[in-house]
């Protein structure tokens, strides 16, 4: 059998430090375990691949360390840590509420929380997805966590904490994971290139941190999947391959060509699109999104919010300077409408079309109401 391990698993972060993108949450907790101010229910929420049920896990495991480090992070050695290691810890209990909802469940939890740790000083108990525990569940659990014995811990994680009831609500101390970073993403996607022996572009883990939508999971699960795609060489061209995603390239030539005027090379540019087999739909928005970097830009106080690699941040920023901002804002606002339009249209290649014939009337339109202003 194969000794393959997904990266998801095998890169999950084993100290605070190493959780990507939710610094203040990993230091705040750090410090509550240094000041020995500790809540005894925590809530842990925000979307899928953030890091909510890994930072749990790290959080019980270094709770219970014999012998922290100075920076509070567990040493790894101590007998509390190792048998953690190995899921042997009878002072970590793991729940998964989206399959253990029911009253019984929780109360058999309960049961097991009037027993004082056999080792170390704390027992804790991590709910998974604890927005799916029953309205009776809830109630059943709620008088444990208001007054939980003192070596008892929960720490809740929930994708949706609007279904949570305000009386769990009240009783946790509530930490709100954010998307992670695209560049924290790409990152962390070039660290573990380096330690797997796989060259990579730049580009290319930026176009994979962009599609896993700040979930750090699934930017390992693509990365994953395109390395057993293209091998140990990750090229740009191999993930738009493999994920069929439309190449900057297009959009670039084709505002170039629109200010110019050039109505037959930006129809037979997305003719080329459309044969490629991309949807009209996300064209637009694709295209959308090109001007919207385009306008950023524009200042360097708002060209820290492109998230693109570098040869193609330069790109933009040259292309920038071709463009004023009132010819981009009218371009934006003709795409803004062909996007609220295509659905309902009878006939989407040709109001595509058009909205392409009208980015390449922009710029004279412009002209002429400057000549206008002038007289």
């Amino acid at each position: 059998m194969s000794d393959f391990v997904v990266s998801a698993r095998k890169y999950r972060p084993q100290t605070f430090d190493t959780v990507v993108g939710q610094r203040s949450i990993t230091s705040t907790l750090k410090n509550a375990i240094k000041n020995k101010h500790l809540a005894q229910a925590f809530l842990f929420c925000g979307s899928r691949g953030v890091g909510k049920t890994t930072t749990a896990r790290i959080l019980a495991k270094t709770i219970n360390c014999f012998n922290r480090t100075e920076h509070i992070e567990a040493c790894d050695q101590c007998e509390s840590c190792l048998s953690f290691n190995t899921g042997a810890s009878l002072n970590v209990y793991e729940l998964d509420a989206a399959s253990n909802n029911s009253v019984d469940d929780i109360r058999e939890l309960v049961n097991q929380v009037r027993i004082a740790p056999q080792i170390g000083t704390h027992k804790v108990y991590i709910i998974d997805e604890v927005h799916m525990l029953s309205n009776a569940a809830f109630n059943a659990f709620l008088k444990t966590l208001e007054e939980p014995p003192a070596h008892a811990i929960f720490i809740l994680a929930t994708t949706e904490k609007h279904k949570i009831i305000p009386t769990i609500l009240s009783r946790c101390q509530i930490f709100d994971f954010q998307r992670i970073k695209i560049k924290d993403i790409a990152d962390h996607l070039s660290y573990i290139s380096v330690k797997e022996g796989i060259s990579s572009d730049s580009e290319a883990l930026h176009v994979i941190a962009q599609k896993a939508e700040g979930a750090l999971r699934d930017a390992l699960s693509i990365f994953d999947q395109i390395v057993s795609f293209a091998g140990n060489n990750l090229t740009y061209q191999a993930v738009l391959e493999n994920l069929n995603i439309l190449d900057y390239d297009y959009f670039f030539r084709i505002v170039e060509s629109s200010y110019k005027e050039d109505i037959p090379a930006c129809l037979l540019m997305y003719n080329d699109i459309m044969e490629k087999g991309f949807d009209g739909h996300n064209f637009i928005l694709g295209l959308s999104e090109h001007f919207r970097n385009l306008l950023v830009c524009k200042d360097v106080r708002t060209a820290k919010l492109l998230e693109v690699g570098e040869s193609v941040e330069n790109r933009y920023i040259e292309q920038s300077k071709l463009l004023d901002s009132a010819h981009i804002m009218r371009c934006l606002g003709v795409l803004s409408k062909a996007d609220v339009d295509y659905k309902s249209s009878k006939n989407q290649r040709l109001l595509v079309e058009i909205t392409i014939m009208q980015l390449c009337s922009i710029k004279s339109e412009l002209e002429k109401k400057k000549a206008l202003l002038i007289l």
